[in-house]
C-alpha cells in the first residue's frame, strides 16, 4: 500500500466519522454530549487533519485543528453522556 493511499483511506474515514456522527446527531440518535459523539469527532477530525495537510488544503486543516479543539474541550469541560 503506498503512503497516498494511506492518506486518502484516512480521510474517508475521518470524512465517515464525522459525517456520521453529525448525521446521527440530527436523526436524534446519538447526542453531541456522549463520548462516542465526541470520539467520532476527535478521530475524523485527526484523520481529516492529515490528509488535508498531506494536499496542502490548509483552510480545510485549520478547520479540522479547530474541531479537534472543540471536541476535546467537550470531553473535558463537561462530564459527557454516557447515553
Amino acid at each position: 500500500m503506498t503512503e497516498r493511499l494511506i492518506i486518502d483511506i484516512l480521510g474517508w474515514i475521518g470524512s465517515v466519522l464525522v459525517v456520521g456522527a453529525y448525521a446521527l446527531n440530527i436523526s436524534g440518535k446519538l447526542q453531541a454530549t456522549t463520548k462516542a459523539y465526541l470520539w467520532a469527532n476527535l478521530v475524523g477530525s485527526a484523520f481529516l487533519i492529515v490528509n488535508t495537510l498531506t494536499y496542502g488544503a490548509i483552510p480545510s486543516a485549520m478547520v479540522n485543528i479547530i474541531w479537534v479543539g472543540i471536541a476535546l474541550w467537550g470531553m473535558f469541560k463537561r462530564e459527557p453522556n454516557t447515553h
